[in-house]
């Protein structure tokens, strides 16, 4: 069968997405160009044609898995409603309790990150992102009178150290945390954060 002949961009993303299925399925240490080539059924040469070595072409799936996390973490907090409401969403989303997917693939990353400086850079700019728009939301919240928070930013970087730990312990460890556990301590951490 014959392959519809894709764009530059067309192509690059099929990798990236072609890239994070064989981590999540493999993991950063074990996945292979080969492995991403095979399952798009192309030569390793032209996948090493669009990023010239493994870790460019992880860095890049991590980049690209990102972008999306932020998309929709954008499209939560532009919702027309009261920012304590686009708060509960958004950490309901990326709580382990939640819908996010890819706590696999994050975690990998972390771990990756601490020896490869291109995946750091990856993970630390999406780190911030994300801790720069929930405090974001929460400096609304605090400005419409919704909640008290005399440090948006300091609470943020509390919840997500909070998910992201939760996050380890039940994509993990499986078990080791009840999930309505879980989400009954995110749940005490935005009442305690907030003065609610």
């Amino acid at each position: 069968m014959a392959r519809v002949r894709l764009s530059v961009a067309e192509r690059r993303e099929e990798m990236l997405r072609a890239a994070i299925g064989q981590i999540e399925a493999r993991g950063v240490a074990a996945v292979r160009i080969a492995d991403v080539a095979s399952a798009l059924g192309v030569s390793n040469a032209l996948v090493l044609y669009h990023f010239s070595t493994k870790e460019k072409l992880v860095a890049a799936a991590f980049a690209y898995a990102a972008e999306d996390d932020l998309a929709r973490l954008r499209a939560l907090l532009a919702r027309r409603t009261s920012a304590l409401r686009r708060l509960r969403a958004a950490v309901r989303w990326y709580a382990p309790t939640g819908q996010a997917k890819g706590w696999r693939l994050w975690i990998e990353g972390w771990a990756v990150s601490l020896r490869e400086p291109a995946l750091r850079a990856v993970t630390r700019d999406l780190d911030q992102r994300w801790k720069a728009a929930i405090a974001e939301v929460i400096a609304e919240g605090v400005a419409a009178g919704e909640f008290a928070c005399p440090d948006p930013a300091g609470t943020a970087l509390r919840l997500t150290a909070l998910l992201d730990g939760l996050a380890v312990q039940l994509t993990s460890y499986p078990g080791s945390v009840p999930r309505a556990r879980a989400q009954e301590w995110v749940n005490d951490a935005l009442v305690r954060e907030l003065g609610l």
